[in-house]
């Protein structure tokens, strides 16, 4: 839009460039402060159309229009009307509200706009000033259509009346320039200028009155400004000639000097003045009045017509006006006149509090801020002046926040050290603001921030180590214990998740032992455990949280089998074969305690399971034996008598101290004589025995041949399933995928041996009546086997084919001699 002046001013860096013209395009001067705040000045006449263009704000501060959108920018004006809007789309400014500069401004001048403009991510501060330049809209006006005097012929040559002056709201060229007065005869004008800028206007008497030739005069007062084109008000001056009055009143003083404080009550005295008039009678009678002038003061001041005291009429506020100058005259009752003026200082009172305004601020801010982050800006302003107006602004303390003056009665609250989400999640900020007056002035905000989580907290496991204890023969999928790890922090970061980490017991995978649930940490047992295979293993479990990236832990878990009474006593001595079994002689002459033979049994289980006692069944009232309830030794208790029969049976029990207890029996043969022969004869049927016999060993080398037959046929099977199975592993060990065995219950694996894993050997020595002078017998233990199907899930058990008598708990083995 063009303006129409007749010059402007520009001013540069504190130099003024005087451009003439009558068509001017609106001038701008951008300043760059620094690399975060900039500035752009515009110049526009006032009463300019809704929907003007101002000036392009993105084109003079060099910002992108994507910027413009995308930091959501805005136009703060400080609380006052919005009389400029701005177009995100096109970077422009925009006469949104018609300016009126003598409404906005007054007299003050420069008049002008102060605007911010505001940008989001990151956080942009934009000064922006807008000049408001006058235009001649206003003619200069009399608060009167025509003012009265009353002047008595008499009046001497240079007699002055003070005259109303007229208010022109414009400034400058356009404001109040001049006066005249028509017509010219009597009176001649008198113009003054005063120390506020305004006028005094004085009707000087220049040619005596006389009241025969003309009683009333009428003068036409004329107020012009310099505006192009001129304007003009007029006022009508009535002139009543009286009578003679030959002495005008005097004050005592040209000008009055008060202070008043701002805020005091209506009726407080501000000054008294005083005028004489050296006339006397009515004539020598004054009375007091204030002028009327542009500023209205009859409205805020009134004086006593009589006395002259000077009172305060209405409310006067420093923060509006700091000195106020009221024209008063002193009339007497000749209507002789004088005037004076008084300067009415106004002393400022603490008042105004400091105004605190949040002009852009973050609800959120992640815990890994960098230090120095934005997270808001303030603006402060207290209107009141000197050190009453000196604001400093303090945040609450023990928060690692600051708060920065960065430009004059802007701040920026920014952070201070780190943030730790896991130690406070919410701050309330408050920003409290303080004038440096007395008694001191202060407001404040609170300001509630978020801190969010960022993932950096590993999981911490509740124990450094964790040991668990777990019967033997359990079932398989028994829940065993649960390892707990908690992460500080939140949601999606804080949610942990448990793997067992590959690692081998024995050369299997762990895997195969133990699971453990990903979202509860509940360990598992996979098989079911045998204590004769296996006593305790360890492995590492990782706690892993959600975030991204993940962070995690481990820890060392320690499991510990507990014993079970599962295996009864195994009798090792005296030897028990499928066939007779040689017993033991006693001489008839034995003495009492002859020991006749020992019981030898052992226990597989540990501790107490395995503690055996020894004792004999079916003991008759005269027993010639005992055994030993420790150590199993059969030892006579009386002498051998003639009664005493030659063969006698003793049937052993072995017993562990297990709950429940597990026991086995085993029958000795005592023969009680003191030859062989003796005992021969006792035997009818040793021939029949002899024959029996021979039988039995071709149906022994039958046996064993069949039996051999079989063992080689299923040693080959057994090679071919583990073969099978060993490649079958090693291909589900290679797909990542966990390998978990079914094993029926009160079986065990193929990695062991059964519950006697060992093979022993023992010699039995025979008394010396016995046929051979000794005999070695060997016995192996009981060896299990499992043998998978691979067409199925069934594993079963193959039993070695010559079963133990030691796995019959209550069948008893009888031993004879040959």
């Amino acid at each position: 839009m063009d303006i129409s002046v007749d010059y402007i001013f520009v001013r540069i860096k504190g130099n003024s460039i005087k451009i003439m013209g009558r068509q001017v395009l609106l001038f701008l001067l951008v300043l760059c402060l620094d690399t975060v705040f900039g500035q752009v000045s515009y110049a526009i006449p006032e009463e300019m159309e809704k929907g003007s263009l101002v000036g392009n704000v993105a084109q003079d501060l060099g910002i992108d229009l994507k910027r413009l959108k995308s930091g959501k920018s805005r136009i703060h004006s400080g609380g006052g009307a919005e009389y400029v809007e701005m177009n995100r789309e096109r970077g422009a400014l925009f006469i949104r509200e018609r300016i009126d500069r003598e409404m906005l401004c007054g007299e003050t001048t420069p008049c002008a706009l102060h605007l911010q403009m505001i940008l989001e991510n990151p956080m942009e501060l934009f000064s922006i000033t807008i000049d408001i330049t006058d235009i001649n809209d206003n003619a200069p006006s009399f608060a009167s259509i025509e003012q009265h005097f009353e002047i008595s012929e008499s009046a001497v040559v240079g007699s002055k009346f003070v005259l109303e002056t007229a208010v022109d709201t414009d400034i400058g060229e356009n404001g109040l320039q001049s006066y005249s007065l028509k017509p010219t005869e009597n009176f001649a004008l008198k113009i003054e200028n005063q120390v506020d800028g305004s006028k005094t206007v004085e009707m000087v008497l220049q040619k005596p009155l006389d009241r025969e030739h003309q009683a009333q005069l009428s003068l036409l007062l004329t107020a012009l400004d310099g505006g192009q084109p001129r304007m003009s008000g007029t006022m009508q001056i009535i002139v009543n000639v009286l009578d003679a009055n030959d002495n005008a009143p005097v004050f005592t003083k040209s000008v009055y000097k008060a202070t008043i404080t701002e805020n005091s009550p209506k009726g407080t005295s501000v000054i008294t003045v005083s005028a004489s008039d050296k006339d006397g009678g009515s004539n020598g009678e004054i009375i007091y009045m204030i002028s009327n002038s542009k500023h209205r003061l009859s409205d805020v001041f009134q004086i006593d017509r009589q006395s002259g005291e000077v009172t305060l009429n209405g409310e006067i506020d420093y923060e509006k006006s700091k000195l106020y100058q009221i024209d008063i005259q002193a009339i007497d009752m000749g209507g002789l006149s004088d005037s004076s003026k008084i300067l009415v200082d106004i002393s400022d009172v603490n008042d105004n509090s400091p105004q605190l305004e949040i002009l852009s601020h973050s609800d959120r801010i992640l815990e890994d801020s960098i230090e120095n982050t934005v997270i808001a800006m303030l603006s402060v302003n207290d209107p009141d002046s000197e050190r009453n107006g000196e604001v400093k602004c303090v945040i609450n303390d023990d928060i690692p926040f600051k708060i920065q003056n960065t430009r004059n009665r802007f701040y920026s609250l920014v952070t201070e050290g780190a943030l730790d989400r896991e130690s406070e999640s919410q701050y309330n900020i408050t920003v409290s603001c303080s004038d440096e007056g007395v008694p001191s002035l202060s407001s404040s905000v609170t300001l509630t921030l978020q801190i969010s989580d960022v993932n950096d907290n590993a999981p911490v496991f509740e124990r450094s180590s964790y040991e668990a204890y777990i019967v033997e023969n359990n079932t398989p999928g028994l829940s065993v214990f649960t390892v707990k790890a908690r992460d500080a922090d939140w949601n999606q970061n804080a949610r942990v998740s448990y793997i067992l980490e590959d690692s081998s017991v024995n050369g299997v995978p762990v895997s195969s032992y133990v699971s453990v649930s990903a979202d509860s940490g509940v360990i598992h047992a996979v098989r079911s455990f045998d204590y004769e295979q296996i006593k305790d293993f360890q492995f590492r479990v990782k706690a892993q949280d959600g975030g991204s990236p993940p962070l995690s832990s481990n820890v060392t878990v320690k499991i510990l089998i507990q014993d079970q009474n599962d295996n009864p006593p195994q009798v090792l001595y005296p030897v028990q074969t499928g066939g007779s079994v040689v017993g033991e002689m006693v001489p008839r002459s034995a003495d009492v305690g002859y020991l006749v033979s020992k019981v030898v049994a052992v226990d597989v289980d540990s501790g107490q399971n395995a503690w055996l006692s020894y004792k004999l069944q079916k003991v008759p009232d005269r027993a010639l034996f005992e055994v030993g309830l420790q150590n199993g030794e059969i030892r006579t208790i009386r002498q051998v008598t003639d009664k005493d029969p030659v063969n006698q049976k003793l049937t052993v029990i072995v017993e562990d101290n297990g709950q429940p207890s597990r026991s086995a029996t085993v029958i000795v043969n005592v023969a009680v004589a003191d030859s062989f022969s003796e005992v021969l004869s006792e035997v009818p049927d040793f021939k029949h025995d002899k024959e029996y016999n021979d039988n039995l060993t071709f149906y022994l080398v039958l046996a064993l041949a069949v039996v051999s037959f079989l063992f080689i046929t299923c040693l080959v099977v057994i090679i071919s399933v583990k073969i099978y199975r060993w490649r079958q592993s090693r291909i589900l060990y290679h797909s990542g995928l966990p390998v978990i065995p079914y094993y029926p219950p009160r079986y065990s694996d193929t990695m062991g041996t059964g519950t006697l894993p060992h093979v022993y050997n023992y010699e039995v020595c025979r008394t010396t009546d016995s046929r051979k002078s000794d005999c070695k017998f060997g016995t192996a233990g009981s060896e299990n086997m499992l043998i998978m199907d691979p067409r199925s899930s069934v594993t079963m058990q193959r039993i070695q084919s010559e079963k133990s008598i030691l796995d019959e708990l209550d069948s008893p083995l009888e031993v004879r001699f040959v």
